[in-house]
């Protein structure tokens, strides 16, 4: 096998794992078992939510919009509404900061938007900054069914973080390149 056809294998192989991924990691309706009454009233911790509107949403909506995002050991924050027409939250192409307070978490690794009216919104994205976890960003830009949890739940176990799938995808990676190179 020669260099050029090593390398085509190669690149087949990281582009077939990161399109794994990328489709993985597409919003949906949170499962039937998804449940915003289980709130822990624990101690009290801030975080700070960033939530950019996509340039491709409505200009303006006029829908209740609420968030709710956790760790893997069920501990859940949670604010019933974010929206407020009159101060032009919500805007295509804008970011909106929000303070959340809400019981201690650990990594973030599951967020859920819910909207309810009539004009539809689409966010692009969601970054979320807490206490004892790193910033994440969660990936939206698609509009947002009204009346259901809608978004992302990236969490494995309680004893798993984004720390543990960056090195699967590190070992993957290097595996393609080894195998490629025995070729």
């Amino acid at each position: 096998m020669n260099k050029a056809q090593r390398f085509l294998l190669q690149f087949a192989f990281i582009f077939i794992l990161s399109e794994a991924k990328s489709s993985w990691l597409q919003p949906q309706a949170a499962a039937e078992s998804f449940n915003i009454s289980y709130i822990q009233s624990a101690a009290s911790c801030s975080y700070t939510a960033v939530i950019t509107t996509s340039c491709s949403s409505t200009s303006y909506t006029r829908d209740q919009i609420s968030i709710s995002f956790g760790d893997a050991y069920g501990n859940q924050i949670y604010a019933p509404r974010l929206d407020d027409p009159s101060s032009g939250a919500f805007e295509r192409c804008s970011s909106d900061t929000y303070q959340i307070n809400g019981p201690c978490a650990y990594q973030i690794c599951y967020v859920y938007l819910y909207r309810t009216g009539p004009d539809g919104w689409k966010p692009k994205s969601v970054k979320i900054y807490g206490y004892n976890s790193r910033a994440v960003t969660f990936y939206y830009d698609v509009f947002i069914p009204s009346d259901i949890w809608y978004g992302f739940n990236l969490c494995q176990s309680a004893s798993s973080s984004g720390h543990h799938s960056g090195w699967k995808w590190f070992v993957y990676v290097v595996l393609g390149l080894t195998v490629g190179a025995l070729m």
